[in-house]
């Protein structure tokens, strides 16, 4: 009995204390929400997350119906370091308009938004939770650094050819984006939730202010599913929109999905649904590992070590 207590409480102590770098075993992909989360995809890392969607919109003040089709896809490529990713995002947009106008169709892109995100504070950095080996009830406790968010900074450009249908003015332009964002992980890790606040078309005659609030739940290591609002106050173009579905995990660098949204009011109202996939090359990517030092641990993290190795050599001496 005493040689198995000896092993399991050898096997604990022998767990390095390390950090590692942001890249996962499986792919962590955006879609299908329109949130970006706090976390880069890892330094060399490239992720495609691309996907087709049918949209039907109805304006009861214009008196108007459109139906159409759209292709969106996010380019993701972590650079020099960890906490640094570029970001290309881009949604290509097809509408017919019933009855017809002067011009009956339009297409465009919608979005070509070119920046880069940086993480500016981890809370899984130089932070390891402690087990405690003789107490379940000690390690399920509740745990009130989940509350600490993951956050992040986003800055980029908006970048609008001349005579795009979807822009305010008929002329190109170029308008700052930015966006702050904050990620927790709650319970067991299956929990998430992603916060995106937002400052678009900076600079113009109508800049744009916005959130994202997406909640996401792991049910296995295949599936997971979302709920999401999000929400433009602007004085071109206000709305919330309403956004559910879910994820399938095909291998550790491929995932498909489906999604399907809605709008919350009636010019336009909206409803699309959509499917896609997110796929990961990072075969250049090397794993980073950062030892906790001793001098950087915490006193409490002291303090259960120094109490399990206590524990530790009176069942040795017993046995």
């Amino acid at each position: 009995m005493y040689k198995i207590k000896n092993l399991v409480v050898a096997a604990f102590f022998m767990i390095p204390l390390i950090h590692y770098g942001q890249h996962t075993d499986q792919i962590n992909s955006n879609r299908p929400g329109e949130t970006m989360s706090a976390f880069a995809v890892g330094k060399s890392v490239i992720q495609v997350e691309s996907g087709l969607y049918g949209i039907k919109e109805n304006h009861s003040i214009l008196n108007y119906d459109a139906n159409g089709f759209g292709i969106d896809m996010t380019l993701r490529w972590g650079l020099f370091m960890e906490k640094l990713e570029l970001i290309a995002d881009l949604q290509y947009q097809y509408e017919y308009l019933n009855p017809a106008t002067a011009y009956p169709e339009r297409s465009a892109f919608k979005q070509t938004v070119l920046g880069a995100k940086y993480l500016i504070y981890d809370p899984f950095k130089n932070y390891e939770k402690n087990i405690n080996v003789y107490s379940w009830k000690a390690n399920h406790a509740f745990n009130w650094h989940q509350f600490i968010p993951a956050v992040s900074v986003f800055a980029g450009a908006n970048i609008t050819l001349a005579n795009n249908p979807y822009y305010f003015s008929p002329d190109a332009a170029i308008s700052p984006k930015i966006a702050l964002i904050t990620q927790n992980h709650f319970g067991d890790g299956t929990w998430v939730v992603v916060t995106n606040i937002i400052a678009d078309y900076i600079g113009t005659d109508y800049p744009s202010y916005g959130y994202g609030i997406t909640l996401t739940k792991g049910f296995n290591r295949k599936w997971s599913g979302f709920i999401e609002n999000q929400g433009y106050i602007s004085d071109f173009y206000s709305d919330a929109i309403v956004r559910g579905g879910a994820a399938y995990l095909i291998h550790d660098d491929l995932q498909i999905d489906a999604s399907i949204s809605t709008s919350l009011k009636d010019t336009p109202s909206i409803l699309y649904g959509g499917i896609g996939f997110s796929w990961r090359y990072d075969a250049k990517y090397k794993e980073v590992r950062i030892n906790i030092d001793d001098d950087k641990k915490t006193k409490s993290q002291k303090k259960v070590e120094k109490k399990n190795k206590k524990r530790k050599d009176q069942i040795e001496t017993t046995s």
